[in-house]
């Protein structure tokens, strides 16, 4: 059996992970990335497709018809034609939860960066300005604990759920604002607009569909604290960009940190680059390597589920 992996570099940092796991499976094409034009030449006669943001269209497909499997370095499928590959009886597998604890670390990275002013801190002490002090401790820059402000978590699934146990632990107020009310839920539940106006900070974890598409835009931003900060680990277009860009920049709100964004990579015009208070790491929350690894284990895991009959994270 013919494996075609089409973005290999997507998931490794420095040769950390390697792929000799998939031998098993059958014999492996590694490509380290894949242009649209390039699809439907890498894949070839190949059965078994990996990838993790390349394109598996309609016309990719009728193109190999070979293909009987698709298997996704991801949670996120909106990279395949889901229908047509069932129309075609092709099996299309995720990975989900592997990202938990990298994701809702990220999000108090950016949350203890924002209240503890490390970055700014050692900039100052490098700049030679505690030597120059008259007092023992120099401290210019405001800090704060984060013990009793509220943190608003939009979505509550695992990460979610991951998040404000976290939150709990550092003794922080918790709102959950999610589509479906949860059952025996320990925290706070609101609408997100009253999510938003409490929040100290506002975290999204949610998935990206019609609903929540733009969902933080001006009308939402202007509920918010005007010391308030927004993080997204969710998905880009949950943001109007354009919009948090001119409530950052006209201090509607405190701050905000970004790791994912409409359009990835990064856009030299987009409009958040250089917008006031405004955090952008680029897509990095997942990537941890303990958390690949973890992906990758779930990847070959779901190849040998379906090759024995019974295919696992079936996303179609």
């Amino acid at each position: 059996m013919k494996i075609a992996v089409l973005d290999w570099d997507t998931m490794i940092c420095n040769n950390d992970i390697f792929p000799q796991a998939l031998e098993k499976f059958g014999e492996i094409s590694l490509f380290p990335m894949t242009s649209p034009e390039e699809t439907a030449a890498h894949i070839g006669d190949s059965e078994i497709v990996l990838c993790n943001k390349v394109k598996i269209t309609r016309e990719i497909m009728e193109s190999c018809p070979n293909i009987r499997y698709i298997g996704l370095f991801a949670t996120g499928f909106n990279n395949v034609d889901i229908d047509f590959a069932k129309e075609k009886g092709i099996i299309v597998c995720n990975a989900g939860q592997y990202s938990t604890n990298a994701v809702a670390q990220q999000v108090f990275a950016y949350i203890l960066d924002h209240c503890s002013r490390i970055r700014q801190y050692d900039g100052a002490v490098r700049n030679g300005e505690w030597e120059t002090s008259p007092c023992f401790s120099y401290f210019p820059i405001p800090t704060a604990e984060i013990a009793g402000k509220t943190l608003s978590i939009v979505g509550f699934g695992a990460i979610g759920k991951k998040t404000a146990e976290i939150a709990s632990a550092f003794g922080m107020h918790i709102i959950i604002s999610t589509r479906t009310k949860p059952r025996n839920c320990p925290y706070e539940t609101a609408d997100i607009d009253t999510a938003a106006k409490k929040a100290d900070f506002l975290t999204f974890h949610c998935p990206l569909t019609d609903q929540t598409r733009g969902i933080v835009n001006a009308e939402l931003l202007n509920v918010m604290k005007q010391s308030a900060v927004l993080i997204n680990t969710s998905r880009g277009p949950v943001v109007n960009e354009r919009e948090l860009a001119d409530a950052l920049n006209n201090d509607k709100i405190a701050a905000a940190y970004l790791d994912v964004l409409a359009e990835e990579p990064m856009k030299p015009d987009t409009p958040l680059k250089f917008a006031k208070n405004c955090l952008i790491t680029p897509h990095t929350a997942w990537a941890a390597y303990e958390t690949r690894l973890r992906l990758f284990d779930i990847v070959c895991q779901n190849i040998e589920s379906w090759q024995n009959g019974k295919p696992q994270n079936k996303v179609n």
